[in-house]
């Protein structure tokens, strides 16, 4: 099979510093037969065990994907991922749980971004609070689409990945905050990968609990058999931030060469809520008023120098420009000297990647079979600027910058090797260096501070790892054994940092993996794994300036940090009894060494400044269950549904709390019908109450209440090259929170509303082939 890749200061007074034969259908994303993808199934047997399962399971289960072939089918259990073990397989023949989303699932569906593309998901969210920060203290929904939740954890402890290049980390200190989202179009998306559990032995570092994969299009998506030219135009409405979006693909393919440039533009505003209270000023409920535009650029050049070699090149490009008039920024009388009289942002974010990959495919060579080489550079910067109006106190502005400048390497190859045991050993090797920087600038600054100055010393972080993994097939079992070694160093450069002195770091990690799939019976196929994770350290945490003695306070580096860990089991079953499939998984994930910034002296006087620093801290212990199933309901009715629980705390000098970041009970229910011409889906999601007593804080936080959802869909075919999805979500427009973006909020806060999810709201996109 193809190995693939693609596929201080004021702000501290008011917040503590927080390859193919064929060459006109060449791919760098070449599919690979269903026979290639893993042991098939034996012949249908059923069992007592499986057939009650399914049949308790059924009527309550939810899934936690819509995803969808092109011809908008529902979602399957046998979709291929890359991501479980870097080589193709079908998600029920591999040992851990992962979910693929197509673009056809994304389009039908109206995603502007990737929390929309990721709604329906069952263990996974996006947190994105409201745009309510301010200009020196508060950092409440500055940045954007702020990261990936998965099962519990999420920001960088998660892993982002764009055609295997990593996604630049989010970042915070004080109203400074970086996410990580709104660095990915999902316009040039192929699929989304979402794999749960320690992904490190795959990846490295960061794989803590979990990866997800963003694989872009190739010239052969947008190319139907036989053409040598060809695309799609499509324009898109969502009344929920009254965007519009448009999209134009062309490709083409001539001898052995074959091209695309997709580009789209978005232009819309803030997204909507249910709040009522309009008032330009700290009580504000309804969203302050926001523009941006999002232009994006995707070019591929591929060249299939022999029907056993095949080189890609790729362009990515896309800005984000983003103003923001704060209204809720602004103070109600009685005011004082300081008081905010107007706040307007103006945020800014860019992302430009160059990857040149080489595939080799020869299943007659005698040692090496497949092969997949991907060097790469990208250049990710996000600038946050914001002018302050105050009552008789001089104005200021701020004006912070976040950059990210990687360059890389990778190689995979695999051999087939036969014997005793028949077995497909994959192995490589992966780099990058990474250069990250932050400034902080702006006018009247801080006192005890001058601008500009620097969170952190510029650092070059350095990733080195080489793995090695073994796929054994004997009869109905597959093992898949793996172990990677990791090297990482971050190396500071005292250049214009003033925070202290900045010190050196590096480690290294060897993360083993276990997984087994037995395929007992079609309607029974047990698998588990055994695997472990690691997080290296940012260059934020080792060194982290913010250092003001005239205020009483410093920050010094840490070069004994050592990395965060997981070990994670995760044991489940699936099956399939005449249509019906399903899955059902349970996970114990148990995680050390989470890193947190403390008090570790002084007293805060300037003679005694209080002493911060990034420490291992916590432990964690997360364990969960999840289910899946679907089936058809005649020949143009299918269904799909499933549910997701889990529970978790961290571990602090033997004091237990509830972990914040786990989501309430979630269960989805979905059916749908197609036809040639036309069809229809609905999909209801519940999502219980959030328990106090399963929120650590010792100040009341607001938990929001359980909620059910209705989200309605159709898509229709006039003409054959032409399609039309509309979506009408949140049907009976109920008044809900999702906890992952309210959480934190005080539960007597009286601007609950602002934090509201969108009430209902359309979406209409018409898009023709050529």
């Amino acid at each position: 099979m193809t190995p693939t890749g693609k596929a201080g200061t004021d702000e501290a007074k008011e917040t503590t510093a927080t390859c193919t034969s064929q060459p006109a259908r060449a791919s760098l994303h070449q599919p690979v037969p269903a026979s290639d993808l893993g042991s098939t199934m034996p012949s249908k047997t059923k069992t007592a065990l499986a057939l009650s399962v399914v049949w308790a399971m059924a009527p309550s289960m939810a899934s936690a994907q819509q995803a969808a072939d092109t011809d908008g089918s529902v979602a399957r259990l046998d979709e291929v991922t890359v991501s479980s073990t870097r080589i193709e397989r079908r998600v029920d023949q591999v040992p851990n749980t992962v979910t693929v989303t197509p673009a056809a699932t994304m389009e039908q569906a109206g995603a502007r971004d990737i929390k929309d593309a990721l709604r329906d998901e069952l263990d996974v969210t996006v947190r994105a609070a409201p745009a309510r920060f301010t200009a020196a203290g508060s950092a409440t929904g500055r940045a954007g689409n702020e990261g990936i939740h998965i099962r519990g954890l999420g920001g960088n402890q998660v892993l982002m990945m764009v055609d295997g290049i990593r996604v630049p980390n989010s970042f915070s200190f004080g109203s400074f905050a970086t996410g990580r989202g709104d660095f990915l179009d999902v316009n040039g998306i192929k699929t989304v990968e979402v794999l749960r559990g320690p992904a490190s032995t795959q990846f490295g570092s960061d794989g803590l609990a979990g990866a997800v994969s963003f694989r872009t299009l190739d010239p052969d998506d947008l190319l139907k058999p036989g053409q040598s030219i060809g695309g799609f135009a499509r324009s898109s409405y969502a009344s929920v931030d009254r965007s519009w979006s448009n999209t134009l693909g062309v490709a083409g393919a001539h001898g052995r060469w074959q091209g695309m440039l997709l580009g789209s533009y978005r232009q819309g505003h803030a997204v909507g809520n249910q709040g009522e209270n309009g008032a330009q000023n700290v009580n504000r409920t309804t969203p302050n008023p926001v523009d941006y535009n999002n232009p994006y650029l995707l070019g591929k050049a591929l060249l299939t120098v022999d029907p056993t070699q095949q080189i890609g090149l790729t362009l990515e490009t896309q800005k984000r420009t983003q103003n923001t008039e704060v209204y809720s920024a602004r103070a109600v009388p009685p005011l004082t000297s300081t008081s905010t009289l107007d706040l307007d942002a103006r945020d800014r974010i860019h992302r430009d990647r160059f990857s040149l990959e080489h595939q080799f495919n020869d299943p007659g060579s005698p040692w090496v079979q497949r092969a997949q080489t991907r060097i790469y550079w990208q250049d990710a910067k996000v600038n946050q600027f914001a002018t302050e109006d105050r009552n008789t106190a001089p104005d200021r502005t701020r004006n912070n910058t976040y950059g990210t400048k990687i360059a890389g390497f990778s190689t995979l190859l695999e051999s087939n090797l036969s014997g005793f045991l028949n077995q497909r050993l994959t192995y490589g090797v992966d780099w990058s260096q990474a250069g990250i920087t932050g400034v902080r600038d702006g006018t009247v600054a801080p006192f005890g501070e001058t601008f500009p100055t620097k969170p952190f010393p510029d650092t070059r972080h350095t990733l080195v790892g080489a793995f090695v993994q073994s796929d054994i097939e004997a009869g109905k079992f597959s093992v898949i054994p793996g172990l990677r070694f990791d090297h990482y160093r971050l190396s500071p450069s005292s250049a214009g940092y003033t925070g202290g002195t900045a010190v050196a770091l590096s480690g290294q990690a060897v993360t083993p993996r276990l997984g087994a799939v037995w395929q007992l019976a079609p309607s029974f196929a047990p698998y588990g794994q055994f695997a472990k994770g690691f997080r290296a350290p940012t260059p934020d945490q080792v060194n982290n300036g913010f250092t003001n003695l005239a205020s009483g306070y410093t920050s010094i580096g840490n070069d004994h940090l050592t990395a965060e860990h997981a070990d994670s089991i995760e044991l489940g079953f699936r099956g399939r009894m005449e249509n019906v499939r399903y899955s059902v998984a349970a996970f114990d994930n148990r995680y050390k060494n989470f890193i947190s910034q403390k008090a570790v002296g002084g007293t805060g006087t300037p003679a005694d400044p209080t002493v911060f620093q990034y420490i291992n801290l916590a432990n964690a212990h997360i364990r969960g269950v999840e289910a899946r199933t679907q089936w058809p309901m005649g020949r143009l009715w299918k269904a799909n549904a499933g549910i997701a629980y889990s529970k978790g705390e961290s571990q602090v000098a033997g004091v237990k709390a509830p972990l914040d970041t786990i989501e309430p009970l979630k269960a989805v229910f979905g059916v749908r019908y197609d036809d040639a011409i036309w069809g229809a889906r609905a999909n209801l999601v519940y999502s219980a109450g959030k328990q106090s007593r399963r929120i650590s804080t010792t100040t009341a936080q607001f938990a929001p209440p359980s909620h059910t959802v209705l989200h309605l869909g159709f898509h229709w075919k006039p003409a054959r090259n032409l399609s039309v999805n509309a979506n009408l979500n949140n049907v009976f427009d109920t008044k809900y929170w999702r906890w992952s973006d309210v959480s934190g909020l005080a539960s007597g806060s009286t601007v609950k509303d602002a934090y509201t999810a969108p009430g209902r709201n359309a979406q209409l996109s018409v898009r023709y082939d050529f």
